[in-house]
């Protein structure tokens, strides 16, 4: 009964952090709203460009932060061979 009720728990708040697309868009619109931008005009959509590629670029280092790790590439080693000519 315990665990059963703790991995209840753990569920809620692991789903309690997932947001919808459509979610996420009134979001960013709400953001850009309340910097003083209007819906239907080219620097209301910039704003939201803007907001989503900010949102890639930080997705892109917190992927890039594991990409250092040692084992992650193939060790390639180079020695080459040296044909004399005939």
């Amino acid at each position: 009964m315990k665990l059963r009720t703790i991995l209840l728990l753990f569920t809620a708040v692991v789903l309690a952090g997932c947001v919808s697309s459509e979610e996420q868009r009134a979001r960013d619109e709400e953001k850009c709203r309340s910097y003083g931008f209007t819906k239907r005009n080219d620097a209301f959509a910039e704003c939201l460009q803007r907001i989503e590629l900010d949102r890639r670029a930080e997705f892109r280092q917190s992927k890039s932060a594991f990409d250092d790790w040692p084992m992650t590439r193939p060790v390639v080693v180079y020695r080459p061979i040296v044909v004399a000519p005939k």
